[in-house]
């Protein structure tokens, strides 16, 4: 079963990270805010997603957002290469 895109863009408010998954993101990307969450979601409802595995790909401006799709726990955020 193909999984839509629209599924993540719909689940949008179920985004969430742990604490370690805030300060890993914050670290990798420079992120001097506290609402790393709101800010990620920003940048989804605009990017380019793409499934692979049990994983979303969150392709945007200048980094890359992993989130796992059964749980929409955001695990890494990183700058793109």
């Amino acid at each position: 079963m193909k999984v839509s895109v629209n599924n993540l863009l719909g689940n949008i408010e179920k985004i969430h990270t742990t604490e370690m998954g805030f300060e890993r993101i914050s670290k990798n990307l420079g992120l001097k805010t506290k609402d790393i969450i709101g800010w990620c979601r920003k940048k989804i409802e605009k990017a380019n997603i793409t499934k692979k595995g049990k994983n979303w790909y969150v392709q945007t401006d200048d980094c890359v957002i992993t989130i796992n799709s059964s749980s929409y726990t955001i695990i890494t955020a990183h700058k793109s290469r």
